[in-house]
């Protein structure tokens, strides 16, 4: 299973360390922070424990508001528990009795600055990018016109070469030769770089260039949304398909389905120019436009006056 330590937390969103600093190598495995409610209230059906447990400016006033035992039994029915951590939002102070129980159960409390609602959503992103199911595969990923698209083919078939002509059009490039895709949602695939490989591109008979230093900023992007799997293939005579619209077919990665399009080479083919229009009519298609029924409507307009 694939977990985050707090540590990893501490210092991916600089948090105050309160209690707990010899205990941050706790690892966290779940992917949604939770807040405390019915739980200081004695229910305990169902309860989150192994998840980050957030207490916001609701969750601390009212501990303040108890008496001293009555706060001891609260706290002391989650502490028991075990959670991960505890995370206090913005700076709220009087912690001393968390401090407490924190320390007394080795547990790390932390404590940001940040709004809860807006901290919430931060490390729930975090998390569920960082503990995603993810596989690595064979290809080159490049964003173009905010469309993610995965390039993928026979090794020496130019899918790199293709990536340099987006970029140079001012599309942006992922990752190059190996491309991590990691599973967000039942529905949303990311593709990103393994960390080496991040910023560089290489080109046959050119070696690795650094799209970055190269062509600016703006030619990197860290992830993409996947929604296209094209397949570079070399051409074969008589057997493109040149119906009007073909039949759907899709690629799957991690029960995911992702639209399929083969594209055959061949000398004097503008491959980028195609991979440009495969990602345009995509978005049309998700607008609810389809080219062939337009076409076919204007024939039977044609046909009836």
């Amino acid at each position: 299973m694939k977990s985050v330590t707090v540590k990893d937390l501490v210092e991916r969103f600089s948090l105050e360390v309160l209690a707990g600093q010899s205990e941050l190598h706790r690892p966290i495995t779940k992917t949604k922070a939770h807040r405390p409610g019915l739980e200081f209230v004695g229910y305990f059906d169902f309860f989150p424990q192994a998840h980050v447990q957030l207490l916001g400016r609701k969750e601390i006033t009212y501990l303040h508001k108890l008496s001293e035992n009555e706060r001891n039994l609260h706290i002391g029915n989650i502490v028991k528990y075990h959670p991960p951590c505890f995370v206090v939002t913005r700076s709220q102070e009087g912690l001393k009795y968390l401090k407490k129980y924190c320390e007394e159960e080795r547990i790390p409390l932390l404590r940001t600055s940040a709004p809860t609602s807006k901290f919430q959503d931060l490390v729930d992103l975090y998390l569920s990018k960082s503990l995603a199911e993810e596989i690595a595969i064979h290809g080159v990923c490049v964003n173009v016109s905010g469309i993610g698209i995965l390039l993928r083919g026979k090794s020496g078939v130019g899918k790199s070469e293709t990536a340099h002509t987006l970029i140079r059009r001012g599309h942006r490039l992922v990752a190059d030769d190996i491309v991590v895709l990691k599973k967000i949602s039942p529905e949303t695939l990311l593709g990103t770089h393994n960390g080496k490989t991040k910023e560089f591109l290489a080109l046959r008979s050119i070696g690795l260039i650094n799209v970055s230093r190269l062509y600016g900023r703006k030619a990197f992007q860290d992830e993409t949304r996947i929604v296209l799997d094209i397949e570079l293939t070399k051409w074969q005579e008589n057997a493109l398909n040149n119906d009007l619209e073909l039949e759907p077919r899709f690629t799957e990665y991690m029960d995911i389905q992702v639209p399929h399009i083969e594209i055959q080479l061949q000398p004097g083919r503008d491959v980028a120019g195609l991979v440009e229009a495969a990602a345009n009519n995509w978005y049309l298609r998700q607008q609810g436009y389809r080219a062939a029924e337009d076409f076919m409507q204007r024939l039977m307009n044609n046909s009836n006056d």
